[in-house]
């Protein structure tokens, strides 16, 4: 099954940058299709695969810092080629 994922990581920390950073940048070097706009990153593929993979970078994630908060929004198809028709 088809999944979209939006994901927007918010490390509470002074050096907060950085970790998103580092967080895009290994959605980016995955095999599946990332998109990024100023507020939050998608990431779309295949339910079975893309769940395993965002837990092992989600924990990464949350170890690298003291507090961090991840909202996450899963729509199940892929939505990745989404053009507004209006």
């Amino acid at each position: 099954m088809k999944i979209s994922v939006e994901l927007t990581l918010s490390p509470l920390q002074d050096d907060y940058e950085i970790h998103v950073i580092n967080f895009i940048k290994r959605l980016r070097d995955s095999e599946f299709t990332v998109l990024e706009n100023p507020l939050s990153t998608q990431i779309y593929g295949d339910y079975d695969v893309v769940m395993p993979f965002l837990t092992k970078e989600i924990r990464r994630s949350f170890e690298e810092v003291d507090i961090s908060v991840l909202q996450m929004k899963v729509v199940k198809t892929d939505r990745s080629d989404y053009e507004p028709d209006f």
